[in-house]
């Protein structure tokens, strides 16, 4: 994702994956409950721990602060070894250790947020909670919807308003992004003036209720970026829902088992589904390779699992496949922030030593399906691991990173409307942004520079997070990579696509570059193809502008998915 995709997303960025590990001997599940005194006043905090009941028995948390209003704030990620506790709770940018004391009631630790503060928790027999009494309905009880339009995407917005005896209350949705739920902190409305506060997300909408009560106008406004969000009722909730005609349903006609392995290199456990063909087998199998940022085993994507879609079609045509959960992400274990490209091919490198260890599959057939991202590490797995039988690269880049963002940025808005030679000036400003990035070492002067360039151009209180994000070991590692490097090694059957209508790898500057790298490893059993019509995805679109993704009913294009089986069975 380019850095102007990243301030527009940033808008609405409410997905927190809610990360588990493995405990320690003492069982740490159940309601804790503490008091943070700051600045002169305390809030009361209640962390719940569940642990899962698969064989794994992983663990995931929320937190309620009970004196705000914000109940079921996500723990992004949680670990418990040799007796400490650590969480991280991104949507507040808050941290907390503390150490389990050996008869397992309380924990000492400590919170940080900004500044660190003394936290200790008990166990809950009886959870602290403010509990509402529902009220005469208002005039604006129901469900309201909007559409924010960040020009790279659209996301639609569901306020639930509810009034209870002391006020109204509301939840939050964005369905396009799979969230339900968020708790509204505040509500306040004088007269036709409404104002809702969602601080786990640092989010607030204002505006005024129409005189029919037909719509309410206002700005949704979030770390200092507003953008014009207009509400409607919604009637029907029915409506809110997406239609996506290829997921499939159970029961389906193959196995699916739920399974776990290590990659003992980083420490890292995966959790996975493993899809495999009716009858005896050998069968041949794949590990499916998601793209960048945080994804799910299914790469859950604006309503879309476009991974689910694929496993289910190829595992009808008679190929096993393993797909997981990102490390840091699900159940699966370990850090994703501090990981590289590098780090996630060590994560694949386990799927294929773990299908080698099923019965079920042929371990001289196994290959690697890589998209996005996932289309640079199966060529970097692949060039060092004779295991690889195959690989099938989906909208995998063959030139470094810095080149393709500023190709992206101008694709993307070239397709979203813009002029170009709007587009154009963009991209040159982007280049420039990157070459930066990569020239200046001394990180200091570095973040200097940037903060300088983005001042005036990006909303001050969101600066600080975008710097972050351009200094981050991931993008500092996936401006400089290049493909070629290991495609030059890669002598095993090749599949590379891309859809025609990509606008985040251009395909008129991939795939030649794939082309000619498979070309120098002497590589006689490829194929490179650019499919009509076809977006990022693989969905058939009309621009292929990453707004379109959530409106298309298609996940995954069936001449796609025919492609990619065809040419495995083949092999």
């Amino acid at each position: 994702m380019n850095r102007k995709m990243m301030k527009q997303t940033f808008i609405l960025t409410v997905l927190i994956a809610a990360a588990a590990c493995f405990a320690s001997a003492q069982e740490i599940a159940g309601d804790w409950q503490g008091t943070l005194s700051a600045n002169g006043s305390e809030l009361r905090l209640v962390l719940h721990i569940e642990r899962s009941a698969s064989a794994e028995g992983t663990l995931k948390a929320t937190l309620d602060s009970v004196d705000q209003g914000a109940n079921g704030i996500p723990v992004s990620s949680i670990a418990v070894k040799d007796s400490k506790l650590k969480l991280e709770v991104e949507a507040v940018h808050g941290t907390y250790e503390g150490k389990i004391a050996t008869d397992g009631k309380t924990i000492t630790g400590t919170w940080s947020q900004g500044q660190s503060l003394p936290l200790d928790f008990q166990r809950a027999t009886a959870p602290i909670k403010t509990e509402h009494k529902a009220g005469k309905p208002s005039d604006i009880d129901g469900a309201w919807m909007g559409t924010l339009d960040t020009g790279a995407i659209k996301l639609r917005v569901v306020f639930h308003i509810v009034n209870m005896e002391d006020g109204l209350t509301a939840t939050m949705d964005s369905p396009d992004q799979g969230v339900m739920g968020l708790p509204v902190t505040s509500v306040t409305r004088d007269g036709a003036s409404l104002k809702m506060e969602t601080k786990q997300i640092r989010g607030v909408f204002e505006g005024k209720i129409a005189a029919d009560r037909s719509s309410i106008g206002g700005t949704w406004t979030q770390s200092g970026g507003g953008l014009p969000l207009v509400l409607k009722p919604v009637k029907d909730l029915s409506e809110l829902e997406r239609k996506r005609p290829q997921n499939p349903t159970k029961p389906y006609p193959y196995r699916e088992k739920e399974v776990s392995y290590d990659n003992k290199v980083q420490n890292v456990t995966l959790a996975a589904t493993l899809t495999i063909p009716l009858g005896k087998g050998l069968f041949p199998g794949v590990v499916l390779i998601t793209g960048s940022g945080p994804q799910d085993r299914d790469e859950s994507l604006m309503g879309h699992k476009p991974f689910l879609v694929l496993s289910d079609y190829l595992t009808r045509r008679g190929i096993a496949v393993l797909r997981a959960d990102d490390r840091g992400t699900g159940n699966s274990t370990g850090n994703f922030k501090t990981a590289t490209t590098a780090d996630f091919a060590t994560d694949t490198e386990a799927g294929v030593a773990y299908l080698k260890t099923r019965s079920e599959i042929d371990p001289r057939k196994i290959g690697l399906i890589g998209h996005s991202e996932g289309g640079i590490i199966a060529p970097m797995v692949a060039a060092r691991n004779p295991d690889v039988a195959f690989i099938v690269m989906m909208a995998g880049s063959g030139v470094p990173g810095d080149k393709i963002l500023a190709a992206q940025l101008q694709a993307i808005e070239e397709a979203s409307g813009k002029s170009p030679e709007e587009a154009t000036k963009d991209a040159a400003k982007e280049r420039e942004m990157l070459a930066l990035v990569e020239t200046e070492k001394d990180e200091a002067v570095l973040e200097k520079e940037l903060k300088d360039r983005m001042t005036g151009e990006v909303p001050a209180a969101q600066i600080g997070t975008e710097i972050k994000a351009l200094m981050s070991p991931w993008f500092r590692y996936f401006m400089t990579y290049d493909p070629v490097t290991a495609l030059r090694k890669v002598t095993c059957p090749v599949l590379a696509i891309d859809g025609e209508k990509d606008t985040q790898v251009p395909p008129k500057q991939n795939l030649p570059a794939i082309r000619k790298a498979l070309e120098q490893a002497g590589n006689r059993h490829f194929e490179v193809d650019e499919l009509t019509g076809l977006n990022h995805l693989f969905q058939t679109a009309k621009t292929g502008a990453p707004s379109e993704y959530a409106e298309i009913e298609e996940t995954m294009s069936p001449v796609a998915l025919d492609k990619i089986a065809s040419w495995i069975l083949k092999q």
